[in-house]
């Protein structure tokens, strides 16, 4: 099968397009390489993928047209992993625009050319951001997420939205999954598990918003995988007991469908620090500061109709995990 993988340099894109290659699906990588973060860091995932012959690297913006239209005109894709976005919440604050080019316009150019060139399954990356001022936990795909506290949140809850509607008019099949802290090695060097272990070992303060007091589902780099392909290969099916008049926010009459992928375990941050230290071998200094506007307190995933759907089970514990990555981190960066 030939897959069009979106943010291939990215994170959890580059992840994706190495298990595809490995299981023998050719992939068409997409993405434009931005300064956002270390360019190097992007570059250096691409190696990862140089030596399948079955993998194709285009260079380009999602938010240019031309070149996305070129893009599925070469590749012709049978199914689409759409991953490239602007990402981070504190960003949004200041540059919005940003948001706007990549998650909005970017998103409607993927969008139309996979209505253009009848795209099997298209599978694009929401967030936990959408839940916004939700208290109720854990999060679940059947609770109300018409509140975000960021615009890039906003811009997430958007792009389900704008899926939707093809889904609903031209029939495009269309799952999203609102991933929960992703972390692990290759990860983005703006993440709280980068700037930590960067700042602990250069025995400077790292900055503990909400006075330490926040809790996420972190959910390890390689079981995020496993539940962005298990999801692209069991493509999306209209509802056929929806109703109108009791809508299920996350199915459609249309073939769409909204997931939770996280841990199912959330930890406290300060928890998290300590097993960062244990890791490391070092003591954080810390400087404890307020939460920071467009921050949630806690992200807690319901991940039963994950589970249900496509069999998928989380299973590396955070200390596993953070492990692992200090592992890479030492290796990558020569400390």
């Amino acid at each position: 099968m030939k897959v069009l993988v979106t943010g291939v340099a990215g994170f959890i894109g580059n992840a994706v397009a190495l298990r595809l290659l490995e299981r023998g699906d050719a992939v068409v990588g997409v993405d434009n390489l931005n300064d956002y973060y270390d360019v190097s860091l992007k570059e250096a995932r691409l190696k990862r993928l140089d030596p399948f012959q079955n993998f194709t690297f285009l260079r380009g913006s999602i938010a240019e047209r031309v070149f996305m239209e070129d893009a599925f005109t070469l590749s012709k894709p049978k199914r689409v992993v759409h991953l490239a976005a602007q990402a981070g919440v504190r960003y949004s604050l200041v540059n919005p625009q940003a948001y706007v080019s990549a998650n909005l316009i970017g998103f409607a150019n993927v969008l139309e050319c996979c209505r253009r060139f009848n795209i099997d399954h298209l599978v694009y990356a929401s967030s936990s951001s959408v839940y916004g001022a939700n208290t109720t936990v854990p999060f679940s795909v059947d609770q109300n997420v018409d509140h975000p506290v960021s615009f890039y949140a906003a811009t997430k809850r958007s792009n389900e939205l704008m899926a939707h509607t093809y889904a609903h008019l031209f029939g495009l099949p269309a799952t999203g999954l609102r991933f929960f802290t992703v972390y692990g090695p290759w990860g983005r060097p703006d993440m709280a598990l980068s700037l930590f272990t960067r700042k602990i070992l250069a025995g400077e303060a790292i900055e503990v918003f909400h006075h330490g007091n926040h809790r996420r589902d972190f959910t390890y780099i390689d079981d995020i995988v496993d539940g962005v392909v298990l999801t692209m290969d069991h493509v999306a099916q209209p509802n056929q007991r929806w109703e109108s008049d009791n809508p299920d926010p996350a199915t459609s009459a249309a073939p769409w469908r909204i997931y939770n992928i996280g841990s199912n375990n959330p930890i406290n941050l300060l928890r998290y620090i300590e097993i960062i230290e244990d890791a490391l071998g070092v003591k954080a200094k810390k400087e404890f500061l307020p939460i920071q506007p467009g921050d949630v307190p806690e992200t807690f995933a319901n991940v039963d109709s994950l589970i249900a759907d496509v069999s998928y089970a989380p299973a590396t514990a955070v200390e596993t995990g953070v492990r692992r990555f200090i592992e890479w981190y030492r290796s990558f960066y020569d400390v």
